[in-house]
């Protein structure tokens, strides 16, 4: 299948897992793997990006340990050959329990967010461009794999009158000769894509693509119509990942992302850029509540520049990620999450990409 901006996933594959990257690894590829650690004997599992099927060469293995206190290996294999092990001597995964693991693929490195938290940062010691192919092996049980281009050009459905689950996604037209866009083909299951018509069931094994009957309107810039409104299908529950991409326009005085619950806004996260703060609120029957505004590290949003922005809910609270790394937490104040279903985004950028 031919990856072309839209997420693609794989739910409950069997383990080993094998999958092929079509077009490769590419700059700004997110993939995301979650399922169970196997309350079993065995102490580890494994997530492998390599060349091939014969795992010669792994350009990045990432190797939780259950063992001596629990750690985790990351190392790369050429020709058939380890390299030095880099470990950490931490282990944020526990038996029997449910775990998310994102591995973001940028120019210089591999960025590792487990249950959205950055964990580890790995350097490239082989150029990336070479793995096309990914193995998740050992004592996990999987619920999903996915894959997703964080740096896709969307474009908008062409009719109102259906409601999809995110803006349908086509690659534009380049100049030339057109690349391979980067992809996955699977060894055991087909794909379902997230972006679905709501009213098409999706079955596990089963994979939906654009509708063929409806002719996409593609938008003269690559961006969203700002504001942008879109559903949450499903609306909230732990492990829901909603991610945006977008660039900060030059002159911006600031921007929102809202998450909403009817008419309340049950999380309202507004980097303000003439106060150098990023807000974060709840607005329930039209009061807005205590702002939150402390932060661990500078404000990550620039003007000018580009972000990536990933919200990991959970039981208790949303998690927020800025271009990869742990940014806040923010405890639910409204608790129906299926409820929280529409997305809302608004102000002074240019959004590239969203997946709900």
């Amino acid at each position: 299948m031919a990856f072309s901006g839209a997420p693609t996933t794989y739910l409950n594959p069997p383990v080993p897992f094998t999958g092929t990257i079509e077009g490769s690894l590419q700059d700004g590829l997110q993939i995301t793997v979650s399922g169970t650690i196997l309350n079993s004997s065995s102490t580890r599992f494994s997530v492998d990006f390599q060349t091939g099927f014969s795992g010669n060469d792994i350009a990045f293995h990432f190797n939780p340990r259950f063992e001596e206190g629990g750690y985790v290996v990351c190392n790369t294999k050429m020709n058939g050959s380890w390299g030095p092990e880099e470990r950490k001597r931490e282990l944020p995964f526990q038996k029997g329990m449910p775990f998310h693991l994102c591995f973001l693929v940028q120019s210089s490195d591999f960025k590792v967010m487990v249950n959205g938290s950055l964990f580890v940062q790995y350097f490239h010691r082989v150029p990336f461009h070479r793995v096309d192919t990914l193995c998740v092996n050992g004592s996990v049980q999987l619920s999903s794999v996915s894959f997703q281009n964080t740096r896709a050009v969307p474009v908008q459905p062409a009719f109102s009158m259906v409601q999809f689950s995110q803006p349908v996604s086509f690659p534009p037209r380049p100049k030339g000769r057109r690349p391979k866009p980067p992809g996955v083909r699977p060894a055991n299951p087909a794909p379902i894509t997230q972006t679905v018509i709501h009213t098409v069931q999706s079955v596990p094994g089963q994979m939906f693509s654009q509708n063929p009957a409806i002719s996409p309107m593609m938008y003269p810039h690559p961006a969203y119509p700002m504001p942008f409104v879109t559903t949450i299908p499903g609306g909230l529950y732990p492990s829901k990942s909603i991610i945006l991409s977008g660039t900060v326009l030059p002159s911006a005085q600031g921007f929102h992302i809202n998450l909403c619950c009817g008419s309340h806004i049950a999380f309202h996260l507004n980097p303000r850029f003439n106060e150098n703060a990023v807000v974060r609120n709840s607005q329930i029957n039209n009061s807005w509540g205590s702002e939150e505004r402390s932060l661990p590290r500078k404000m990550p949003f620039t003007r000018g520049q580009s972000f990536s922005v990933w919200i990991l809910c959970e039981g208790h609270c949303l998690k927020v990620a800025v271009d990869g790394q742990h940014l806040f937490e923010y405890y639910h104040r409204l608790w129906n999450l299926p409820d929280i279903n529409r997305l809302e985004v608004g102000g002074d950028i240019q959004l590239t990409h969203v997946q709900t």
